[in-house]
């Protein structure tokens, strides 16, 4: 039987972030398929009673030492954010309602979303940076924003959010193989070991 991973992710995660340039290869290793999974972390938050680290001043700046260390060792561009935490919410949006219609762009979208945020540092909470950042990317920005406006992603966004929390999620980046849940970037070695043979 073939395995997957469900990667449950929002781009305002710098741990989802390094989960994601870690979670491709780890599943084309095993012969793997990746699921991504958009979510609003924001939303799982206030289902789940949970907060961002940052929130917590001394856990906060260890966080983002220890995320640099990560990413030192996984060979990845990172820069804290100055604008951290941003509202991802018309990004997430976005994401969900390119993959409802199974657009070929989604993929695209994603990469340009996480290294805007985790690699260039940009402000994508600032509509004309989030623009700029798209058409940089060859995505059309209007046309994106335009959709992450509608009811219907709007809705699924939702729905997805409800149903992460539904399933034990209560922070990001959560993977699961199987119904086994993994939470955080420093859990890939778990997910690894978990879709071996």
């Amino acid at each position: 039987m073939s395995k997957s991973v469900d990667f449950y992710f929002d781009f305002g995660s710098p741990a989802a972030y390094l989960a994601w340039t870690q979670l491709p290869k780890i599943c084309a290793d095993s012969g793997a398929t990746l699921n991504y999974r958009p979510m609003l972390l924001g939303g799982v938050f206030q289902a789940t009673g949970n907060r961002a680290p940052i929130s917590v001043p001394l856990k906060g700046s260890y966080l983002f030492d220890d995320l640099g260390r990560f990413a030192r060792r996984y060979g990845v561009a990172f820069r804290n954010n100055p604008f951290f935490p941003v509202n991802t919410i018309t990004l997430m949006r976005a994401a969900s309602g390119l993959q409802m219609r199974a657009d070929p762009r989604f993929e695209g979208f994603v990469k340009a979303m996480f290294e805007a945020m985790w690699v260039n540092a940009k402000n994508l909470g600032d509509a004309a940076t989030l623009a700029g950042v798209l058409t940089a990317a060859g995505l059309n920005a209007d046309e994106l924003l335009a959709l992450a406006a509608e009811p219907a992603v709007k809705d699924r966004l939702r729905t997805e959010t409800e149903a992460a929390v539904a399933r034990g999620i209560f922070g990001a980046p959560t993977m699961f193989v199987g119904n086994t849940m993994y939470w955080g970037q420093d859990r890939l070695d778990f997910v690894r070991e978990a879709l071996s043979p």
